[in-house]
């Protein structure tokens, strides 16, 4: 997640849920955001492939049309990873959530809580669920931070982007509080910074690099996600680095795309063996 597009979310959550399915985890991907840029990733166009109430708002509505999780998931072409598509329907839930709580009943579930009420739903039939938050510090968000284990803030290294951010963190930090005290869960096993778009020749991205190390210390991963054509021009056709033919680029630029992605995604993946108490296979 982060307050800012074009920080990298929608990238590294394709390839961490790819990565992790590859790797023999069972693997959920979801898309929570209305733009619906892992969607297309994933080969569903959501305009069109998309039908109404078969985002995660079908599952998260206020009304009687609410459905099963169960019932939106669909299957991709790598075995073991599964998804929710989004689209622009996503939106509903933000305007649907301030008059749930004008007219809130007793037992109903707060926005917060939502997604994790869904999830529990099909919790038993993965390792793994991976959202990919919209950059906007709303209701999905929210509901979306509450239901998570665990969090990677992706950060371009730039002076603008880490101002956002900042922003982004004094938000989230004060409206969990209040989540809080209205019974959320505001607790993490980890929540990390990765460094995304780096680019290592860049003088000042490397100070600025230096600096979020400085303040956040081993919350930053120690593997940024290296700018690459192989990764901008695999996007062109809706792939990841995990689809595309190596022959189609210039090796040595995949070649360092790829063991970028790879690092980095063994990292992440080895917070999660932490958090589970396991060691890293």
């Amino acid at each position: 997640m982060n307050f800012k597009g074009g920080s990298g979310k929608t990238t590294t959550t394709a390839h961490l849920a790819q990565y992790l399915a590859l790797r023999g985890y069972r693997v959920l991907a979801i898309d929570l955001d209305p733009q619906a840029s892992l969607t297309a990733l994933f080969g569903v166009q959501p305009e069109l492939d998309v039908g109404p109430n078969e985002t995660l708002y079908g599952a998260l509505r206020y009304d009687d049309e609410r459905r099963p999780i169960s019932e939106i998931v669909q299957a991709s072409y790598i075995p073991d990873l599964h998804f929710i598509p989004g689209n622009l329907e996503l939106m509903e839930f933000e305007h649907d959530t301030p008059r749930a709580l004008l007219t809130r009943k007793a037992g109903d579930t707060l926005f917060f809580a939502r997604i994790a009420q869904a999830l529990a739903e099909v919790q038993d039939l993965y390792d793994v669920v991976v959202i990919d938050c919209p950059p906007q510090l709303g209701y999905l968000t929210l509901s979306a931070l509450s239901a998570a284990t665990g969090v990677i803030i992706t950060v371009h290294p730039q002076m603008l982007d880490v101002m956002s951010m900042n922003q982004f963190l004094i938000m989230t930090g004060d409206l969990l509080e209040e989540i809080g005290r209205a019974g959320g869960s505001g607790s993490f096993d980890f929540m990390n910074y990765l460094i995304t778009r780096f680019e290592p020749g860049d003088g000042p991205q490397n100070q600025m690099v230096a600096f979020l190390r400085s303040i956040f210390g081993s919350a930053v991963l120690n593997h940024p996600m290296l700018k690459s054509t192989a990764v901008s021009d695999a996007g062109i056709t809706n792939q990841t680095l995990f689809e595309v033919d190596r022959q189609q680029f210039n090796r040595a630029t995949y070649d360092r795309a790829i063991e970028s992605v790879t690092n980095v995604n063994a990292e992440i993946e080895a917070l999660i063996n932490k958090a589970w108490g396991r060691a890293a296979t």
